[in-house]
C-alpha cells in the first residue's frame, strides 16, 4: 500500500483513481462494507483504490476538547487500510485553508486535481467542505459536468442498528468489549511504542510493559484481559490497564499491560495490546497492599476469560 502525506506529494503522484473519503475512525464495518465497494470500482475499471483523509480530524481540528475519543490513530488506521487491501492512503493536513473551501472547490482542487479521481465511493451520511455544504446529491448534480462518476454505499445495520464509530465508542465506553469487537470486524486494538514507566509495577511483583496512548481522549478505560502481539510473532496473555492510576494520584491516562509468564526488556518495541473482556472499572484502591490483592484477582480472572475465549 503506498501512503502519500500532503497536497504537494500527491499532485506530483497523480494517478486515476476510484477515491472514497472520511475520517475512516476505527474502520468498523461500516467503513469496510464503503471499501469493498471502493475495491470493485477500481477493478471494474481498472484504475486504482484511493482513501482520503484528514489529519487532524476535522472535529479535532474545530474543538479539541468537545471532538469524541479517538478509536484509532492514523497508523492504526493505515494498518487497517493495508488489511483490506487499498492501493493508496493520501493523508492531508486538515487547516483552515482546506476548511474553508467550497464543494465545489473542494471537488476540483481535492477530487479531481488533486487526486485525478474517475470514481467516487462515498457513505450514504458523507458531507464535505466548508459548513458541511457538499454530500452525495451534490457530487450527483455536477458529475456529469466534471466528467466523473460517483456511487454511494448503503449503510452496515446490525440487529436494526446502523454501525457507526459512535456505537462503537458506546460499546467501548459501556465496557461491551464483545459488542465493539462485533462492530469493528476484529478484536478492538491498541498499538504504540513501548516507553520506560516508573516501574511501579515492578516494585509491586508485577512488572508493566507501558504505551503511550497519543489521544486527547481514551475511548476506553478499566482493567481488561487481553493479548499483547508484536513480539517474536507470538500471542501473549495480558492484564492490561488504561486509565490514570488513581491510588497514585496520577493525572494523565496511559496504558500498562502486564504480560503473564513474561519478563524480557522490549523497550521501544512497537506492539499491538488486544482487548477480549473487560474485568473491572478503574476502581479507588486507597493502598499498594490492597492493589497488590487486587492484582492478583486481575490475574486469576484473566486466565479464565482468555481460557474461555480460545476454547470457543
Amino acid at each position: 500500500m503506498e501512503f502519500i502525506h500532503g497536497l504537494v506529494n500527491l499532485r506530483r503522484q497523480r494517478k486515476e483513481c476510484a477515491a472514497t473519503i472520511g475520517n475512516f475512525d476505527g474502520v468498523h464495518l461500516g467503513h469496510q462494507l464503503v471499501l469493498e465497494q471502493l475495491k470493485e470500482t477500481a477493478k471494474r475499471f481498472n484504475i486504482i483504490s484511493t482513501v482520503l483523509i484528514f489529519e487532524p480530524q476535522p472535529m479535532e481540528y474545530f474543538d479539541l476538547d468537545v471532538s469524541p475519543s479517538r478509536l484509532t490513530r492514523l497508523r492504526e488506521k493505515l494498518q487497517q487500510f493495508s488489511n483490506c487491501n487499498i492501493d493508496r492512503v493520501v493523508c492531508l493536513k486538515f487547516n483552515r485553508e482546506l476548511a474553508n473551501l467550497s464543494a465545489l472547490d473542494f471537488i476540483d482542487d481535492i477530487l479531481l486535481k488533486g487526486l485525478s479521481a474517475q470514481k467516487i465511493i462515498v457513505g450514504d451520511d458523507f458531507r464535505f467542505a466548508r459548513n458541511r455544504e457538499g454530500n452525495y446529491q451534490h457530487l450527483l448534480e455536477i458529475s456529469q459536468e466534471k466528467n466523473f462518476e460517483v456511487f454511494k454505499t448503503g449503510s452496515y445495520v446490525e440487529d436494526g442498528e446502523r454501525v457507526s464509530s459512535t456505537l462503537v465508542r458506546d460499546a467501548l465506553a459501556q465496557g461491551d468489549i464483545t459488542k465493539a469487537n462485533h462492530y469493528l470486524g476484529r478484536p478492538y486494538t491498541i498499538s504504540g511504542r513501548v516507553v520506560h514507566g516508573d516501574k511501579r509495577g515492578k516494585k509491586l511483583g508485577f512488572p508493566t510493559i507501558n504505551i503511550e496512548l497519543h489521544r486527547n481522549l481514551s475511548p476506553v478505560s478499566g482493567i481488561f484481559a487481553g493479548y499483547v502481539h508484536g513480539i517474536d510473532d507470538k500471542t501473549l496473555n495480558a492484564v492490561v490497564y488504561i486509565g490514570s492510576r488513581p491510588v497514585y494520584e496520577g493525572g494523565r491516562v496511559l496504558l500498562e499491560a502486564h504480560i503473564l509468564e513474561f519478563n524480557e526488556d522490549i523497550y521501544g518495541r512497537h506492539i499491538q495490546v488486544e482487548l477480549i473482556n473487560k474485568l473491572r472499572n478503574d476502581e479507588h484502591i486507597t493502598s499498594e497492599k490492597e492493589l497488590i490483592e487486587q492484582i492478583k484477582k486481575d490475574i486469576s480472572e484473566t486466565r479464565k476469560c482468555l481460557k474461555k475465549y480460545s476454547d470457543e
